[in-house]
């Protein structure tokens, strides 16, 4: 059965800024409160995830990301709101991209 498919990325001057992998890097790390532990959680290296962590700042007009200092429950890093909005902005786009493919599938009666 052929299918259409469909990846999208977003491009800064330095190259990717946003994708699917660094979304759901974001996502983790809005869940986890950790670089480190959303790394773990997506099975990406530590090292892997602050490059990309700091090449979407980098790529950013606002930092996307936070860090929160230690204290009673210890420090971690939170998504800025700039950073969530983007997070909101690249999930709306690929479902509604994802629709548009759905669509021509149907249209085109692409099996």
């Amino acid at each position: 059965m052929n299918r259409l498919r469909f990846k999208i990325w977003v491009e800064g001057e330095n190259g990717v800024f946003l994708g699917n992998g660094r979304v759901k890097l974001l996502e983790a790390i809005e869940h986890t409160g950790s670089i480190s532990a959303a790394a773990k959680h997506i099975g990406l290296s530590y090292k892997k995830a602050w490059e990309q962590v700091n090449d979407m700042n980098r790529n950013s007009e606002q930092a996307l990301l936070k860090r929160v200092s230690g204290g009673k429950g210890g420090g971690g890093t939170q998504l800025t709101v700039a950073g969530k909005e983007w997070i909101r902005r690249f999930n709306k786009l690929k479902e509604e991209i994802a629709g548009f493919v759905q669509n021509e599938e149907k249209q085109h009666q692409i099996k």
